[in-house]
């Protein structure tokens, strides 16, 4: 990438670390084992696998011997929640998730509502945050587990997981969280909190792209969803993604040393562009809580123009930004996270995010500062929604 252009969808994927990226090397050409062998070239394998266990745990207040390693996020909140369910219909068959969550939840729910399974998908309120009355209320005798999403993918929100879970627990229920955006951007302890299943992923952690991770609370029985080898305690079957999983660990501990410090520059960041973008550029309005939300997530919206007119010509100034998530950036209907907050379509077409990462500096904060108010008045003009 040249070095004269912006990156600002550090929520999309992050660049592999430096140290993530030596701490991987050696597992693609020297340490090459088959971990499941007991011979020394496994073992060699092996201890990587184990000691990237007990990095992803650390950072979230886990066991190492909670942690299942996966490809990524998607099969962590699949192996959650299907896992959790099959066979489990006798601990209830209602299941509860909320109106803004990653797809990778919300079609699973969908698909588990053709299996038979009851779903209530529980509001948030214009700014994100999920309703905590109707929330509470909609919980029934057979409800038998719950997934909100930890930190909202497109709009930053952070939920009060802590107070969902506890909620759950009251009635009854266990309770899974898609903590994709959030793990080892802010601080999570799932024993504190109340967790019992949460998904993570490598990419966007500055590891590399296909692995991630589950942590599943001691004593809580989930069934495996694919069939092989008793891999990952027989719960994930195929032969170990060793670089990657080490990559993942070395990024997870990485984020544990440098979390406070990265947190207070994107929050200073982030604060600033929000500011200087509603105070410039007039008919601007923030998606998401203000102070609830992630620290590296910048979303707006602009009246009377649609976010991928935003996206090309931004694309052409060298700076790279998503209408959305990254998941459903090519499909043309609204995002359904901005309509469960109450936008209509036309709305929720004119949003942009912006995510700040680890290598953002102030003067590219400045240079989007300075192109994007005049990208937005040349597409108003332009635009047959004014």
């Amino acid at each position: 990438m040249a070095s004269d252009r912006i990156y600002m969808d550090h929520a999309s994927s992050t660049p592999v670390d430096p140290l993530v990226l030596e701490a991987m090397l050696p597992y693609f050409n020297e340490v090459y084992g088959n971990a499941s062998n007991i011979h020394s070239f496994g073992r060699g394998s092996r201890e990587g696998i184990e000691k990237a266990r007990k990095q992803v745990a650390d950072l979230i207040g886990a066991e190492p011997e909670e942690i299942i390693f996966t490809s990524g996020g998607t099969e962590s909140d699949n192996m959650a929640i299907k896992g959790y369910l099959n066979g489990s219909r006798k601990n209830g068959t209602h299941i509860m998730t909320s109106s803004i969550e990653h797809p990778a939840v919300l079609r699973t729910f969908q698909h588990l509502e053709k299996t038979g399974f009851e779903v209530t998908y529980v509001p948030v309120d214009e700014e994100g945050i999920v309703k905590i009355d109707e929330y509470t209320d909609s919980f029934r005798d057979n409800t038998s587990l719950v997934s909100i999403i930890f930190g909202n993918n497109e709009i930053g929100v952070v939920q009060d997981i802590k107070e969902l879970a506890r909620i759950a627990h009251e009635k009854g229920a266990i309770l899974h969280t898609d903590a994709v955006q959030a793990y080892g951007k802010i601080p999570i302890d799932v024993k504190e909190m109340g967790i019992d299943l949460l998904s993570l992923s490598g990419h966007k952690i500055y590891a590399p792209k296909g692995i991630g991770a589950l942590y599943i609370r001691k004593g809580l029985r989930i069934s495996r969803i694919n069939h092989g080898g008793s891999h990952e305690r027989g719960l994930r079957s195929g032969t170990e993604n060793v670089p990657a999983i080490v990559g993942l660990g070395k990024a997870a501990e990485v984020c544990g040393q440098r979390m406070e410090e990265d947190t207070a520059r994107e929050m200073k960041m982030r604060d600033h562009m929000i500011n200087e973008i509603m105070a410039k550029i007039p008919e601007t309005y923030l998606n998401g809580h203000r102070t609830k939300r992630l620290p590296n997530n910048v979303n707006v919206r602009f009246s009377h123009i649609e976010g991928e007119a935003i996206l090309l010509n931004l694309d052409y100034h060298g700076i790279a930004v998503t209408t959305g998530s990254a998941c459903s950036s090519a499909s043309l209907d609204p995002s359904h996270v901005m309509l469960a907050i109450g936008l209509k379509a036309e709305e929720a077409h004119g949003s942009m995010r912006l995510t700040l990462g680890r290598q953002t500096t102030d003067a590219e904060v400045e240079k989007v500062l300075e192109v994007l108010p005049g990208v937005i008045e040349k597409l108003r003009k332009m635009s047959p929604l004014g």
